[in-house]
């Protein structure tokens, strides 16, 4: 949820719809003709399994050293493949704004990073009684 504050800060500033990426990777599961409801409950459902299956993949990747910045680079990287390559195959997605977008990807990496270290430093760590 933390990754989505880059794109949504953006749309309040600038007077578009909050909501319009959340409609948008609804495009990935329905036609963009489908009713926004359903867009948004599918955009949900989508940026949900993705992101655990990107941070699922973070997680066995990133190095042991520099996490969170490997992890934010790998954030611009997933953006060109979601929103560059994939993301051009659906009308909803390709028409949203890149660099807000990009900035979301840089969040999510940031995040998933710093609690991908978070969780291999704890898991190395003796626990205290």
């Amino acid at each position: 949820m933390l990754s989505g504050i880059p794109s949504t800060s953006w749309a309040a500033a600038t007077g578009r719809d909050p909501l319009e990426a959340a409609r948008a990777a609804g495009n990935l599961l329905l036609p963009a003709s489908s009713a926004p409801s359903l867009l948004l409950l599918a955009g949900g459902f989508a940026h949900l399994v993705i992101s655990f299956g990107w941070a699922l993949v973070l997680s066995v990747f990133l190095p042991e050293r520099r996490t969170v910045l490997f992890a934010i680079l790998s954030g611009a990287a997933i953006a060109v493949l979601d929103l560059g390559v994939i993301g051009r195959l659906f009308p909803l997605i390709a028409a949203l704004d890149f660099a807000p977008q990009l900035a979301d990807h840089l969040a999510y990496g940031g995040v998933a990073g710093a609690v991908i270290a978070w969780r291999r430093k704890r898991r190395q760590s003796p626990r205290q009684a």
